[in-house]
């Protein structure tokens, strides 16, 4: 326990000492699934990997997935920058003696846009689409009280025109609960799978071999060859605490993710959430500590959960994101449980 802890200090404390001069951005695949889930997550500046105990624990640490003590299904809603439209769902459902299982489905969508051409900057009249989605099946489960494992394997797909690139990925993750006041240690490895490679129609061209050479086929069939990327491979560790567990009937938890991602610099999320009476809570937090060049940065929000007829627990979240020039993103999260 204390290895574990020392370890993942000393990798919070690190992380500015190692970001890189290079950013790597805009190097990989499939970039939609390192947008966060679930507005209390986002709300908390994306400090969740010790915190996820709910069905958006399969986006974070699927090892979270074990402290669901009943059957739940979560809808979230984005607005997203640039028109874009991200939607996520999920359910998980826990099975004595055997662990948890969920399913995920995450889509993000914009409207119809106009083809243009290099002849025809203004637009052909012709309409394409573009879009991504993943689905995940996601297994938790507690082998000790303390201690709890979980993973999840992915199918994803992006696809613009006539074309699409697909992949497979895996996603592990660690939970354990200390003996030092509740305080809690998570580790999480996300998208790690297959590289993605963009094929379809619109790869196929006609060619001229030898255009010095007078009478020959100069409408010889080819396909451009496309490179292959990986896909945003994230590894995640924090720290999380409830600081006042046990102390009458209100909560406030603090969280710390350092964040490794293979196509950025490392930074660090950190965020707290108040609730009273496991009722209404209010939630803070800051995204991509120590990060150069973000435009992501204060989280506000908060959440009502009561109890209604038919179901044992609904909780409706909120949340704001700073997104600078971009200006804000607001996210809005359903979640039932049965």
């Amino acid at each position: 326990m204390k290895r574990l802890m020392i370890i993942a200090i000393l990798m919070l404390a690190l992380v500015p000492l190692y970001s890189q001069n290079v950013t790597k951005t805009g190097t990989t695949a499939a970039g939609f699934l390192n947008i966060d889930v679930g507005a209390r997550a986002v709300a908390m500046g994306s400090a969740y990997v010790t915190v996820s105990d709910d069905a958006t624990a399969a986006y974070w640490n699927p090892a979270g997935l074990s402290q669901i003590q009943g059957p739940q299904t979560m809808f979230s809603y984005t607005h997203w920058i640039a028109d874009i439209t991200f939607n996520y769902a999920s359910v998980a459902v826990p099975m004595a003696g055997i662990g948890t299982m969920g399913l995920s489905a995450t889509f993000m969508t914009m409207d119809d846009m106009e083809r243009t051409t290099l002849t025809q900057p203004m637009g052909t009249g012709e309409m394409f689409s573009a879009g991504s989605y993943c689905f995940a099946l996601s297994y938790a489960r507690s082998l000790t009280d303390r201690f709890s494992i979980g993973g999840s394997v992915k199918y994803v797909n992006e696809q613009i025109y006539h074309s699409s690139a697909s992949g497979l990925a895996i996603d592990v993750g660690t939970l354990f609960e200390t003996q030092f006041s509740g305080l809690k240690v998570g580790m999480s490895i996300t998208n790690y799978g297959t590289k993605m490679q963009m094929l379809g129609q619109d790869n196929l061209i006609q060619v001229d071999p030898d255009p010095t050479v007078s009478g020959n086929n100069n409408k010889i069939a080819a396909n451009l060859e496309t490179s292959k990327f990986d896909m945003p491979l994230m590894f995640r560790v924090g720290l999380g605490i409830d600081l006042l567990k046990g102390a009458g009937n209100s909560n406030l938890i603090v969280a710390v993710d350092a964040l490794h991602p293979n196509d950025d610099v490392e930074y660090v999320n950190a965020g707290m959430e108040y609730t009273f009476n496991q009722m209404v809570s209010l939630r803070a937090g800051y995204k991509t500590l120590f990060a150069r060049d973000s435009e992501e940065g204060l989280a506000l929000g908060g959440g009502i959960k009561y109890k209604v007829m038919g179901f044992t627990e609904l909780r409706l979240d909120y949340a704001y994101q700073d997104f600078g020039v971009l200006d804000n993103i607001q996210k809005f999260s359903l979640i039932l449980g049965f």
